[in-house]
């Protein structure tokens, strides 16, 4: 699973032209799934994802948390996080999890994100999207499995 986290202004995915989702302060999250990924693992990173503390108080020190300001989340599918790009120059997607999976595992993270964050918004999986955001720093996190190597 890969979490590619930017702290955000204010954020907005459109679909056929018409906006499906969007916030002000908060996050918007890119969210890559691969087939070993379970519930477990997705519960291990929504709970980094609502801890983190990359918001800054009134000393201007990255103190203040999602729920601390109050703020939204935008989740988006994007399975091009597992792009290899090892070999040539078109990548490789055949680490992303299988469409029925990630969706899967997906909306479990939307669902679980709703239980403790008043505002959150999404993408529709698998639609063209187009993602306008502002990003706030810029402050941009990728939490994958070296953010949780020490912990195993």
């Amino acid at each position: 699973m890969k979490f590619l986290i930017q702290r955000v202004a204010h954020a907005s995915v459109d679909v056929d032209g018409r906006t499906v989702g969007s916030i002000r302060e908060g996050y918007l999250v890119l969210i890559g799934i691969c087939d070993k990924d379970t519930k477990k693992t997705a519960d291990q990173y929504i709970r980094k994802l609502l801890s983190l503390r990359i918001f800054e108080d009134d000393q201007g020190k990255t103190n203040r948390s999602l729920a601390d300001v109050d703020g939204g989340l935008l989740l988006i599918s994007q399975f091009t996080l597992y792009a290899n790009c090892r070999r040539g120059n078109r990548p490789s997607f055949i680490e992303a999890g299988s469409p029925q999976h990630a969706e899967e595992i997906y909306q479990y993270i939307v669902e679980e994100c709703r239980k403790a964050v008043p505002l959150v918004q999404t993408g529709i999986f698998g639609a063209d999207m187009k993602v306008s955001l502002l990003n706030d720093g810029p402050f941009t996190i990728l939490l994958d499995e070296h953010a949780f190597a020490a912990q195993s």
